[in-house]
């Protein structure tokens, strides 16, 4: 019974982070129009570990050679994860880069195969992936409407996935250290935040650059500009859900449940992602969807449930 309880626990505080990450690629569009990229993500993880303070003011001692992990992790989760992700929504609407995002536990599967040495290739996750990558093909081929190819935004978007496998990697090597939960993101942010300071001062400006990255980089340090912006009080409401709600509590739920149900288990929850972006993209941001999108999104979560069937596994 306990066990049960356990469980079901670990599926709210995953369902809780899905939903939230969903919603973060409309929050994080509206505020392009007042940050670049870059600012977006530092002033996030600036929110989320302050509030990760707040939440539990407590130190907690770690081993010296596990910082190189938790660097790692606030490298590969957090601070490319989100680069690549909030750089792909200039080049690709909201809903391409979620679609795309979706495919991370297929990623993480191949990593945790690899570097953890658990077997999850199987004849299902083989299949799976299969019809995935068919879905996921639709989606971004369907050129005519606003799910459109992008092959910039989407390449973008797929690499974030990968980074993504590897910090879930990395992730259940800490959970076994059996660190607060708290304290073991806190500290993943706390690197997350010291790398993004000298990037930080960087502005990203697509318009005047032809779509060329290395072209529309520029230093920003304009504080009186950066004052005015945090007047707009949907700009602070919105800064502050991405920081202290989708970063750093969802973080830790997302870094809880993984230790209740296991990582590639509850990455596969991420399939649920694109739905709830689509939506409040449809809603929010007035991107539309046709049939043939809608059914490439379809493919997409099928060929990720069946990659969790359980079957035999492929040595």
């Amino acid at each position: 019974m306990f066990e049960n309880r356990q469980k079901f626990f670990g599926v709210l505080l995953a369902a809780f982070s899905i939903f939230i990450w969903g919603v973060t690629f409309v929050c994080t569009k509206y505020l392009l129009r007042y940050f670049s990229s870059l600012e977006i993500l530092f002033y996030r993880f600036v929110a989320a570990y302050a509030g990760l303070w707040i939440l539990h003011p407590k130190y907690e001692k770690i081993e010296f050679k596990d910082n190189i992990l938790f660097a790692l992790a606030g490298l590969s989760g957090v601070v490319l994860y989100q680069l690549f992700e909030n750089i792909a929504i200039h080049f690709t609407n909201a809903s391409n880069v979620s679609v795309i995002v979706s495919i991370c536990p297929l990623f993480t599967a191949v990593a945790s195969q690899f570097f953890l040495k658990e077997k999850h290739i199987s004849f299902w996750f083989i299949t799976g992936f299969i019809i995935s990558i068919i879905g996921v093909t639709l989606v971004c081929l369907n050129g005519d409407t606003a799910l459109k190819f992008n092959p910039k935004g989407d390449l973008l978007a797929l690499s974030s996935g990968i980074c993504w496998g590897f910090y879930s990697v990395i992730v259940s090597i800490l959970n076994r250290r059996k660190y607060n939960l708290v304290c073991m993101t806190r500290r993943i942010f706390f690197y997350a935040v010291i790398m993004m300071i000298p990037l930080s001062l960087i502005g990203m400006n697509f318009t005047h650059a032809d779509g060329d990255f290395l072209k529309s980089l520029s230093f920003n340090i304009n504080l009186s500009f950066n004052a005015a912006r945090f007047s707009n009080i949907m700009n602070v409401i919105n800064m502050l859900f991405l920081g202290v709600v989708a970063s750093g509590i969802c973080f830790t739920m997302w870094n809880k449940a993984c230790n209740i149900l296991g990582t590639v288990n509850v990455n596969c929850g991420i399939y649920l992602i694109p739905v709830v972006t689509i939506v409040f993209a449809f809603f929010v941001l007035g991107e539309k969807i046709t049939l043939l999108g809608f059914a490439g999104a379809v493919i997409t979560i099928m060929g990720l449930f069946i990659s969790e069937k359980k079957s035999s596994t492929l040595n």
